[in-house]
């Protein structure tokens, strides 16, 4: 991906970062957080997610809330498997909860957000350290929720990844799991 996206012109940085031993979603963050020190604001993008979501529209919504955090969300059949946000009718994430036993809704974080400082600051300091599981929590009330209706497959397993082989780009709505 770093090939491509350097390749593509567009002008943005990546930086690949190697770990011998796993840090955790957050913990790589923490250790990397002088790279995004300047930044009012930076993504987030889960590996293993395939979506056609629309940045520029995540991107302004959480540009006009200006919160530490904005977390694409979307509808599950099975929140079980996912973190699941409670939001209020402003948008803002009331609470988050990383694959509840017994779910009160069904709005699951995507996988694809927008962190800031706050974001970064809110990050345990033990490793391995997790954002669905050690940070999102601890930012209720400080998050903006954008929904999304957009393709979004997680490709973390065999059988979702070679769904992924014969549906991309696939339609919208078809398979909106976790």
């Amino acid at each position: 991906m770093a090939f491509y996206v350097r390749k593509s012109g567009t002008g943005i940085q990546i930086k690949l970062v190697e770990e011998p031993i796993l840090l955790g979603s957050a913990g790589t963050i923490a250790a990397n957080r002088e790279w995004v020190s300047k930044e009012d604001a930076f993504w987030i993008l889960y590996a293993d997610v395939l979506t056609n979501i629309s940045l520029r529209e995540l991107l302004d919504f959480h540009m006009a809330r200006r919160k530490a955090a904005t977390l694409a969300v979307y509808r599950v059949p099975d929140p079980k498997r996912c973190g699941i946000i409670i939001r209020g009718e402003d948008g803002i994430v009331e609470e988050f909860i990383e694959k509840p036993t017994v779910p009160t809704g069904n709005l699951a974080f995507s996988g694809v957000m927008i962190g800031t400082q706050e974001f970064v600051d809110a990050i345990p300091d033990r490793r391995p350290a997790d954002i669905g599981f050690d940070v999102l929590p601890r930012l209720a009330g400080k998050m903006a929720a954008y929904e999304i209706d957009a393709y979004l497959l997680d490709i973390g397993t065999l059988q979702n990844y070679q769904e992924a082989q014969s549906k991309w780009p696939g339609l919208y709505q078809e398979h909106l799991e976790c």
